[in-house]
């Protein structure tokens, strides 16, 4: 979207993964260090990107330039749609990453996201305890449920308990970016012939949470699993 508006000659993608909350003006809560790439749109390695890059180490001296920034940032919409379920609780990241009796949706989701990015032909990226071959197609729940408790440790590390989505909703009152970050997946799946059901439900739970229907609790995950838990319709392919 933004290389549609400005053009794709003054667009660099970007994939960020390191916690941090604004407080108020001039004051940010630094919560742990994180993933940070860099990559042309068109996976080149350009005069550009290199120099960029270059500074971006001042910042962080594991920074990465990649020739796959669409890997990346689809394996963050895949751990993003896990963050905004975690989202209708108000229980920290970790803890609900892992609730043993809401792993399967959780695995679920994952599986949702990673099936679409696959058939749009991205190749996922790793980073930071997500590991997008335990969401694969066919991939086994062991292998699932290892990447959760990855991330589980991760985020039992950082100072950032909960999400910047849990904060628009808990803390500033606000609506999230709900619609910006899952509703392409959903759009992008029906483009392939697919359902997103978990993401689709999952948006209008968010938008229960913000319109004050439901509340920030364990029983608005379990309606998110509730509905896992039912047989989905057959897609028209």
């Amino acid at each position: 979207m933004i290389a549609a508006g400005i053009g794709a000659a003054r667009t660099i993608g970007a994939f960020v993964n390191f916690g941090a909350d604004y407080l108020s003006p001039g004051v940010v809560h630094y919560g742990g260090r994180g993933a940070v790439v860099l990559g042309e749109l068109d996976g080149k390695t350009t005069p550009r990107l290199t120099a960029l890059h270059r500074q971006m180490l001042q910042f962080d001296d594991r920074a990465v330039m990649t020739g796959n920034i669409w890997g990346y940032l689809w394996s963050k919409l895949a751990y993003g749609a896990l963050l905004f379920a975690t989202a209708l609780t108000d229980a920290s990241i970790a803890d609900c990453l892992a609730s043993p009796a809401h792993r399967p949706v959780l695995i679920a989701l994952g599986r949702e996201v990673a099936g679409v990015a696959t058939a749009a032909g991205i190749g996922l990226e790793s980073f930071n305890g997500f590991d997008p071959a335990a969401f694969r197609p066919g991939a086994s729940d062991a292998a699932a449920a290892a990447s959760l408790d990855e991330l589980v440790a991760f985020n039992r590390r950082s100072a950032k308990t909960h999400s910047g989505i849990w904060r628009d909703l808990a803390v500033r009152k606000r609506k999230t970016e709900i619609d910006a970050q899952l509703g392409p997946i959903v759009a992008t799946a029906a483009t392939r012939g697919l359902g997103a059901p978990l993401c689709a439900r999952l948006i209008e739970l968010i938008h229960d949470i913000e319109e004050g229907r439901r509340p920030l609790a364990w029983s608005t995950l379990d309606a998110l699993a509730a509905d896992h838990a039912r047989p989905m319709p057959a897609v028209a392919r």
